[in-house]
């Protein structure tokens, strides 16, 4: 899957305004949480804990209007709790968001 950070940064940008540091802080934030939530959903061992963690990863998504992750939240919804094309598909959009950030 192809990031298409376009939407997270414009949101972000729209927060920012025109302190680029402001921005960099946002965007590193929005990382972290998702890191979180990524370390919380592969250690998750029941479907409860799954299913947390995979809200709370969409929501992150909604709230800064990023497809690409909803898309793949709502897949982890509807996979048995720990499925790993799931997890490698979320893992694999970490790495992208991450790589974005730094060119």
């Amino acid at each position: 899957m192809v990031l298409h950070a376009g939407a997270l940064d414009e949101t972000l940008a729209a927060a920012a305004g025109n302190d680029p540091a402001l921005f960099l802080e946002l965007r590193s934030a929005f990382a972290e949480s998702l890191c979180h939530h990524l370390d919380l959903l592969q250690r998750a061992r029941c479907d409860a804990n799954w299913r947390t963690a995979v809200l709370r990863i969409r929501g992150l998504a909604a709230s800064f209007q990023v497809q690409p992750l909803i898309e793949l939240a709502d897949a982890a919804l509807s996979a048995a709790p720990g499925e790993p094309t799931v997890v490698r598909a979320l893992c694999g959009f970490m790495t992208e968001l991450k790589g974005a950030g730094t060119s």
